[in-house]
């Protein structure tokens, strides 16, 4: 099973472990690591690369509909980037990303996650309180296993897809990727 492999990958980086259980401490709803810091790590590992550390942001994501300011996001983001001396953590509600995506509003970090560009990045992992992995791909795990960058059912802009994709240069840092164009 896909989630297992994911799980055991994740549980043998001290630094995302650390970084699991720092997130767990914020106390967020519906928290997890999620995007480049998950997906780089996991591409890193099936190329046979040693962590390379090619994350542009630790990204966590968090689904409050009863706050979503800005100063918020920005007052965790420095709360960790003080704690760890990593200045790469970008903290954001998902309950008011739909507001910058001109969308409806979304319902949960699943529902935003799900209309995120890629499949592949559409991906956060948690640690639960009794330190159990939760993971939240709703598009599953195949496409990030199988290195397969592919647009999101629910992305409908595909000029923008393919922008992103190309200045990423994902295939430059991962020749074993297939990237879908459509």
């Amino acid at each position: 099973m896909l989630e297992k492999r994911l799980i055991q990958f994740l549980s043998e980086d001290n630094q995302i472990m650390n970084d699991l259980k720092l997130v767990r401490q914020l106390d967020l709803p519906q928290s997890y690591i999620a995007a480049g810091y998950i997906r780089n790590y996991v591409w890193d590992r099936l190329h046979g690369y040693g962590n390379r550390r090619t994350y542009g942001d630790i990204d966590v994501i968090y689904y409050d509909p009863q706050d979503i300011s800005e100063e918020r996001d920005r007052l965790l983001e420095d709360e960790l980037k003080r704690s760890t001396g990593n200045d790469k953590w970008s903290v954001k509600n998902q309950a008011r990303m739909h507001i910058r995506n001109e969308a409806s509003p979304y319902l949960s970090t699943l529902d935003a996650l799900k209309r995120w560009p890629e499949t592949a990045t559409a991906v956060g992992a948690m640690l639960d309180q009794t330190d159990q992995f939760l993971v939240c791909a709703p598009h599953g795990l195949e496409d990030l296993f199988k290195m397969v960058v592919r647009r999101s059912p629910f992305f409908s802009d595909q000029a923008y897809y393919l922008e992103r994709v190309g200045k990423k240069e994902w295939d430059r840092l991962w020749p074993l990727l297939t990237i879908v164009e459509e």
